[in-house]
């Protein structure tokens, strides 16, 4: 399983495996972690799952045209911004970090 490294809004750091086949989102929501709210359940259709993600970090497909126009209204955002509902893990992806905004919700 790949470990996923959140940084939340409050400086701590949680690393969690997450299932291969599971979102970014899947494990934050799934182990109770604050910050992540999701609230359209990841349906790529709310924002309020954003996280940036590290720099250079290609584990990823692209962000679709409809993850970058949510993007937009996400506050905060930045170029390495991405919606953590559409971050869906494999094995390769293990290591990655993500750092939760405090503006989700």
């Amino acid at each position: 399983m790949p470990k996923v490294t959140y940084q939340l809004p409050d400086g701590t750091t949680h690393d969690l495996e997450v299932p291969c086949g599971q979102s970014v989102m899947d494990g934050s929501v799934r182990n109770n972690l604050p910050g992540i709210v999701a609230e359209c359940g990841g349906g790529c259709s709310c924002a309020t799952c954003h996280v940036y993600l590290e720099e250079g970090v290609s584990f990823f497909d692209e962000p679709t045209d409809e993850e970058r126009e949510l993007l937009e209204f996400a506050e905060d955002a930045r170029p390495n911004s991405r919606l953590s509902c559409q971050l869906i893990l494999t094995e390769a992806c293990s290591g990655v970090r993500v750092t939760v905004p405090d503006s989700n919700g």
